[in-house]
């Protein structure tokens, strides 16, 4: 015969108020992933513009010999397609939950 030992269980209960935040914030959480897939389009625009402008003062600040500098920028461009398609999937499944735990942090008032 198969026995468990006597194991007190603890259960939390949740007040009425606090079932509604969680529920409320999941509905968050739900409605930015929509957001994401539906706005795929913006997302890359907006990947693309933070990849330009970042890689552009990276190699400004860390190659000053022109020649360098221009050469760098070029493989900056060439790289940029792989890193939307890697930056794109890090968005999606990232931002949703980054932004909730934010907005959560934003109403809690602490």
């Amino acid at each position: 015969m198969l026995t468990y030992p006597d194991k007190q269980v603890n259960i939390q209960k949740i007040s009425p108020e606090e079932l509604k935040k969680q529920e409320r914030m999941r509905d968050v959480l739900l409605l930015l992933e929509q957001l994401v897939e539906r706005e795929e389009v913006t997302l890359k625009l907006i990947i693309d513009c933070l990849y330009d402008v970042g890689s552009l003062n990276l190699v400004n600040k860390k190659f000053h010999n022109q020649p360098l500098n221009r050469f760098m920028k070029a493989i900056a461009n060439m790289s940029k397609p792989i890193l939307r398609i890697v930056a794109l999937r890090w968005v999606k499944k990232n931002l949703p939950v980054l932004v909730t735990n934010w907005l959560e942090n934003q109403v809690s008032f602490k």
